[in-house]
């Protein structure tokens, strides 16, 4: 049986909440700052509430949630980088970091939907 902390889209999840805390960490915008955090950990924690959900449907339906928070960050990040929350060349690493995760958890629910 293969745990979440296997899967290669949860690690790089977890790495881009890392990443935005990192960014993040001294900025004054608190209301900013809390949805970016939690939308970056609501990626990894959906990723790893459907894998270990016990059902494949759960699991595709956690995923297309995790889909749905990473497209938040990345909405997010475009609104960091124009206010100057972060800087232009390291917003456009989270958001292509993003993308990645993105295109992963698509091929991880093609995957789980051809299974069934």
């Amino acid at each position: 049986m293969a745990f979440f902390e296997d899967l290669d889209v949860w690690k790089n999840a977890k790495e881009l909440t890392l990443s935005i805390y990192r960014e993040i960490k001294y900025g004054h915008d608190y209301g900013f700052k809390d949805q970016i955090q939690r939308a970056a950990v609501s990626i990894m924690n959906n990723i790893a509430e459907g894998s270990e959900s016990g059902s494949t449907a759960s699991n595709i339906h956690f995923l297309h949630i995790a889909k749905g928070s990473c497209a938040e960050v990345r909405s997010m990040l475009y609104l960091a980088g124009e206010l100057g929350y972060c800087e232009k060349e390291r917003t456009e690493q989270l958001i292509m970091q993003c993308r990645h995760i993105t295109g992963a958890i698509n091929k991880l629910i093609n995957y789980l939907d051809s299974r069934t």
